[in-house]
């Protein structure tokens, strides 16, 4: 008998852990935009009510006249998202462990990052406003950064978040009293560290760095997210969207639920671990919302 042939009665021997490969887990914008809880087909989170001007008093004893603040209604609307997997019973079989629990944080970590899409899409995108939802509302085209403000071709850098600030504030954006917030990938958090005014105390009376990673500077705090890389903003460019946490919203119809059941109807009969929700986001202000253009080779 050959040394190479393998015995018949030979066993196979698979791996009893269950790892989730590298990925973003769960949502990582959602703790940075106002929440609620709606139903129907489409929701109105908030009644807005534009600036007024007070006017001097000139006369005694004249009528009074009126100041009407215009009023208007921001909208946003649901979308049903689902996430089913289907575990073989023979491959349960074949491995020692229980697939359930990944599987299942697989799939909340899924509907974390569909969450985010969301809210990515509604940085830039149209925004429904009226009193039935029926005007459509643009991204301002002057909130926006250019791409060369601190150099030609250039990706984040200090210059651009001196201008974009300046921008909110010249909104009247209050960075006293507002969370403020900007959401970069790994390449333009790069390009920050290599910024000698970012990672040099001698700039900073606060600590900038933490645990290696760029948390806040100049009034902004940093969330490092990587599927902002594509949200493109032209022929190599990504934007970066920068926002304060009350100028987003996202509405919840059904909050992520899981569910484990047995298939029937399929050979086999799979355990499904099936995850669902429904939601929506949309920019609720669009003095609160502003985009910094960054280059990409």
């Amino acid at each position: 008998m050959s040394i190479n042939v393998v015995p018949e009665h030979a066993a196979l021997q698979f791996s009893s852990t269950v790892e989730l490969l590298l990925q973003q887990k769960g949502s990582k914008l959602g703790m940075a935009v106002t929440h609620g809880t709606h139903v129907g087909e489409g929701a109105s989170p908030v009644d807005q009510i534009e600036a007024t001007e007070a006017e001097d008093v000139t006369t005694r004893f004249t009528d009074m006249p009126r100041i009407d603040a215009a009023l208007t209604r921001r909208w946003v609307y649901p979308t049903d998202s689902h996430h089913p997997q289907l575990i073989d019973t023979f491959d349960k079989l074949r491995i020692l462990t229980d697939l359930q629990g990944p599987y299942v944080r697989s799939a909340v970590n899924a509907m974390g990052r569909k969450q985010d899409r969301r809210i990515i899409n509604a940085f830039l995108g149209t925004a429904k406003t009226g009193k039935q939802g029926g005007t459509s509302t643009s991204f301002t085209a002057g909130n926006e950064v250019d791409v060369a403000v601190g150099g030609a071709n250039s990706r984040l850098n200090v210059e651009k978040l001196i201008s974009v600030r300046e921008l909110m504030e010249a909104n009247e954006v209050d960075f006293d009293n507002e969370e403020v917030f900007i959401a970069i990938p790994a390449k333009d958090h790069g390009a920050l560290l290599r910024q000698v005014q970012v990672i040099n105390k001698d700039y900073n009376d606060t600590l900038v760095l933490k645990d290696g990673k760029v948390d806040s500077f100049l009034g902004f705090k940093f969330i490092h997210i990587q599927m902002v890389e594509t949200l493109l903003a032209g022929t190599n460019e990504v934007t970066l969207p920068v926002w304060t946490k009350s100028g987003m919203h996202l509405g919840t119809w059904k909050d992520v639920s899981t569910s484990i059941s047995r298939r029937h109807d399929i050979t086999g009969e799979p355990w499904q671990v099936y995850a669902t929700m429904t939601k929506g986001a949309t920019r609720i202000d669009e003095k609160k919302v502003y985009a910094i253009e960054s280059y990409r080779a």
